[in-house]
């Protein structure tokens, strides 16, 4: 990997890490898309049939997969709070990027979007509280952050372009 995305839902990591790897001439893996394949059948029926830990175990197998391959990696928003997951990200020498984000602009940016009826139950109040919970791990885990809110997508491609990519 060249790259790998970590944040919040709705920070933009599948849309940035497209274009990121687009900018890049290397394939995007997207971490959720992976375990779906893996699994075959979508996050959601995998909760509902094998419940949250074996969600997480087949998390960890796929992201420690994925650090073998070529290209840019977007994680879920879950994928470095799991203990295995965050010493994995830290201990590899691949750059994290942390594509940060307020409450406000999460819920605006998936105010349509059906498939995360999580941000719609949690609301506001509930999304700033599980981000707050998240936050400090990211940011640990991370070498570099980019705050989305303000920035285009590809803004956001060109500042961890020049802040990551121009060190290598």
């Amino acid at each position: 990997m060249k790259a790998i995305l970590v944040g919040f839902m709705g920070s933009g990591k599948t849309t940035v890490g497209h274009l990121l790897a687009q900018k890049l001439n290397m394939p995007y893996h997207d971490l959720d898309d992976m375990i779906v394949e893996r699994a075959g059948k979508s996050i959601k029926q995998i909760f509902a049939d094998d419940g949250e830990l074996a969600f997480r175990n087949m998390e960890h197998d796929a992201l420690e997969a994925a650090l073998d391959d070529d290209g840019i990696l977007g994680t879920g928003g879950g994928t470095p709070i799991q203990a295995a997951n965050f010493e994995m990200l830290k201990a590899s020498d691949v750059p994290v990027v942390l594509l940060d984000v307020m409450p406000e602009t999460i819920i605006s940016r998936l105010q349509n979007d059906t498939d995360r009826p999580l941000a719609k139950q949690l609301g506001l109040d509930g999304l700033v509280d599980l981000k707050g919970q998240r936050d400090l791990r990211y940011e640990q885990v991370s070498d570099f952050r980019v705050a989305t809110d303000d920035l285009t997508p590809l803004e956001v491609v060109e500042t961890i372009n020049k802040n990551l990519f121009i060190k290598m």
